[in-house]
């Protein structure tokens, strides 16, 4: 007990001397993490491989007030597919505290209906996941345009996990519709060994209304924390889209399979040497608050 006390009173004072040090005039939040649990209310979806742990907001909650973080944006895990039922019933319990982001069949032209009755819900934006494969090719099929297009008017963000091959056609989606707010999440998960890779992400810089999720810089790296091979795609895209464009994020409890909660904050708050302080209160705190105001 005495060492997580520690732990946290560490962590605490570390977030507080990052905040005095730009102002004291943001709050730490998490732009990306998942929720689950093994419940017979809430089914997972058939197929579906889910760890034989829970995931609970809980235990989310305890992560957070350990490391100093104030809010967080849940996104609809994999493991209930298009079921958005357990992550709405979570939002409803902690309205203050989480935002969520939802998942929709890209596959059903209905989609764009499903998309505002969850807005309808609380709602903040939808996720796509087109695999690198022939089996993510409905990203460049008819069915996205409006399914972005009913983003836009719902004013929600698009968020997309996709693999750096994919960018050039998020570039095209944005042609037909520049206004719309699109994350890409994980920096694309372009692997640190093809470099080069990295321009077709850094290419939408041209994009305003887009933004890049600087997280899995543990998932990356062929090196040990603080990732420095990873890093360099920070670096790099912190040069082309600037601080007010990138977020950082823990993508737990995805990251406990290689890293932790802490460290996920760690190594952008504390180790990401090329970023001043003003940089850490644009990528930890307001460049989430620009894509997902939380209210006080």
């Amino acid at each position: 007990m005495r060492n997580v006390s520690r732990r946290l009173f560490l962590g605490v004072s570390a977030v507080s001397a990052l905040a005095a040090e730009s102002g004291g005039d943001y709050r730490i939040l998490d732009p990306h993490v998942h929720v689950w649990k093994h419940d017979p209310q809430y089914p997972f979806a058939a197929g579906a491989k889910v760890p034989d742990r829970d995931a609970t907001p809980e235990q989310l909650l305890a992560l957070m007030k350990a490391n100093g973080v104030a809010r967080t944006v849940i996104i609809q895990v994999i493991h209930y597919r298009y079921d958005n039922a357990y992550l709405a019933s979570v939002l409803k319990r902690y309205p203050a505290m989480f935002q969520g982001v939802a998942r929709v069949d890209p596959l059903d032209p209905a989609a764009p209906d499903h998309l505002s009755h969850l807005t309808e819900e609380g709602f903040r934006g939808v996720r796509l996941s087109p695999a690198g494969d022939a089996s993510g090719d409905w990203f460049h099929g008819p069915l996205m345009p409006p399914l972005w297009k009913r983003c836009l008017q719902l004013k929600v963000p698009m968020t997309v996990l996709a693999p750096i091959g994919r960018m050039p056609e998020v570039g095209l989606l944005l042609e037909r519709m520049p206004e719309l707010t699109v994350v890409i999440d994980h920096m694309a998960d372009c692997p640190v060994d093809e470099p080069r890779e990295l321009d077709k992400l850094i290419a939408l810089r041209r994009y305003p209304s887009l933004f890049v999720k600087i997280s899995h810089t543990w998932s990356l790296s062929r090196q040990s924390y603080p990732w420095l091979d990873a890093q360099e795609h920070v670096r790099r895209l912190h040069a082309a889209f600037g601080p007010e464009r990138l977020m950082w994020a823990t993508d737990w409890p995805i990251i406990e399979a290689k890293s932790t909660y802490d460290k996920a904050l760690t190594v952008v708050r504390d180790d990401m040497k090329f970023l001043n302080a003003e940089d850490k209160r644009w990528m930890l705190s307001k460049t989430i608050e620009r894509v997902w105001p939380f209210r006080a």
